[in-house]
């Protein structure tokens, strides 16, 4: 495996900006795009993904946990796993809408999507009025080859769902209706520390530190305004973890990446972790993984 990041040669970056990981994985399902007649009448179900249902002509009658709900035009219902729902015509003539339904592994969207009470959204909220226009694309991508998709639609498709949910996120603070005061804030608040959490892990590269100066948690907590302890409590309540199990995860993970690509050494591998000197790194490996650098790359051969 080739290693994920290889820093330049120390001196020959004159500026860089890191950019956190991303790594989220996404999946879609039963997405379709469907006119039915007045006598449409689909039986009660459930499904463990989440489904945005989308209309855009004529009215759905929704039953939702034994709720009703009346969706016209531009109104957008969400429905979370587990939800049971059945529709049928809303006035006794056909109608027109779009379904989608989907997965990911994204623990702030997951939060996100949890606190947002409503199941439906109407035309006239904020949410609907951001989500209208990424639906539509997402109709006009759905609709343009009907007999089935291409490699290229179906990169845009994925595009389109994340500009969704990126939406979503920024009207969120807005439209949501969250069990505490804070909420928005204080997942807002996690995600900036976990950005700069993946970014120290790259720091780690900065070579030429004098002394035993480590630019790290504390610091992050100061750059953002925030106390250490405020900083560890709002992260661990956000992904259940501590900031430095999670900085310490993603080194590991870094270290591993680096030591599946064999023409570096582990001693280089150690330099441009950041460590002094490889005996340094060795025991922090092995702390980690129950197993000294060379046992692990010997292990995967």
């Amino acid at each position: 495996m080739v290693a994920a990041f290889v820093p330049p040669v120390p001196g020959q970056s004159l500026s860089e900006t890191i950019i956190p990981d991303v790594k989220t994985t996404l999946n879609l399902f039963g997405m379709h795009l469907r006119k039915v007649s007045a006598e449409w009448d689909y039986p009660q179900h459930a499904h463990p993904q989440y489904e945005f249902n989308y209309v855009l002509e004529g009215e759905q009658q929704l039953i939702v946990n034994n709720h009703s709900f009346l969706q016209r035009a531009g109104d957008l219902v969400l429905l979370r796993p587990g939800d049971t729902h059945s529709s049928r015509s809303g006035n006794g003539r056909p109608f027109t809408y779009f379904c989608i339904h989907f997965d990911i592994d994204d623990k702030l969207l997951i939060s996100l999507l949890s606190r947002l009470n409503p199941v439906l959204f109407t035309s006239e909220s904020h949410i609907a009025h951001r989500l209208g226009p990424v639906l539509s694309r997402l109709v006009e991508i759905a609709a343009s080859e009907p007999g089935g998709i291409t490699m290229s639609q179906r990169m845009r498709l994925q595009a389109a769902v994340f500009d969704l949910f990126a939406q979503l996120w920024e009207v969120f603070s807005l439209e949501a209706d969250v069990s505490s005061p804070g909420t928005y804030e204080k997942i807002e608040l996690a995600h900036q520390i976990r950005s700069r959490l993946q970014g120290l892990v790259y720091q780690q590269f900065k070579q030429e530190l004098p002394g035993d100066s480590h630019y790290g948690i504390d610091d992050i907590a100061s750059e953002l305004g925030i106390s250490a302890s405020h900083c560890y409590r709002v992260f661990r309540q956000v992904f259940g973890i501590s900031p430095r199990v999670y900085l310490s995860e993603q080194m590991l993970h870094e270290a591993k990446v680096l030591l599946d690509d064999h023409s570096l050494s582990v001693s280089q591998i150690s330099s441009l972790l950041g460590y002094r000197d490889i005996a340094h790194f060795s025991r922090q490996f092995k702390r980690w993984s129950s197993q000294s650098p060379r046992e692990y790359r010997e292990s995967g051969e």
